[in-house]
Parts: structure tokens; C-alpha cells; sequence
């Protein structure tokens, strides 16, 4: 059975970030997005860095995750983007119809 899940990766630029969105939502690939802005610290070429960046989340399906990290290297500018997911568990009937209505 296919699970649901959720996929995150951070932008540094709104730009790319809304291009990201833009492009996933238009092949259904997800259903829905969301953007946050937060403030993240990192290790990188072995100093310690912070900046702004910009969080996505995507619902989707497992299934779609390959095509979906495809789509998200094709727009992401880091050399290194973090491009992860997690399982969505105990959620209402509602929304994982909702989910596989608004996915291809």
C-alpha cells in the first residue's frame, strides 16, 4: 500500500522556493504545500553557518517521491539540498481522500 507522506526541503530564495511549489502543484504531484520562514544553523565546508531560508512541505504519496526529489534538484540552487520525508500517521479519512484526489 502506498503511505502518505510529507516532503521537506529548504530554499534560500523565495523565488525558488515559490518555483518549487509552482512546479510540483502543477504536475500533481502534491496535493498542497506549505512555506515557512525560519532560521536555520548548519555545518558547511567545516564552518559553522546560519541564514534565513525558507521551509516547504509537500503531501503526497511514497510513490511519487523519486519524480518528486527529480523535480526539486531540476529548480534548487544548494550544491547539497536537503530533500527528505516522513510518514503521515493517524490522519482523518478526509484529508488522505483529499490527498489522493489532487495527485496524479
Amino acid at each position: 500500500m502506498d503511505k502518505y507522506i510529507i516532503v521537506t526541503t529548504l530554499c534560500d530564495k523565495e523565488e525558488i522556493a515559490n518555483k518549487i511549489i509552482d512546479t510540483l502543484l502543477e504536475k500533481r504531484l502534491v496535493s498542497g504545500s506549505h512555506i515557512m520562514k525560519v532560521h536555520s544553523k548548519y555545518w558547511w565546508n567545516n564552518q559553522l553557518e546560519e541564514s534565513d531560508e525558507y521551509k516547504l512541505e509537500f503531501r503526497t504519496k511514497e510513490s511519487k517521491f523519486t519524480e518528486i526529489e527529480s523535480e526539486i534538484k531540476k529548480i534548487h540552487n544548494y550544491e547539497v539540498a536537503e530533500i527528505s520525508s516522513f510518514e503521515i500517521k493517524n490522519a482523518s479519512k478526509e484529508f488522505l481522500n483529499w490527498i489522493d484526489e489532487n495527485i496524479k
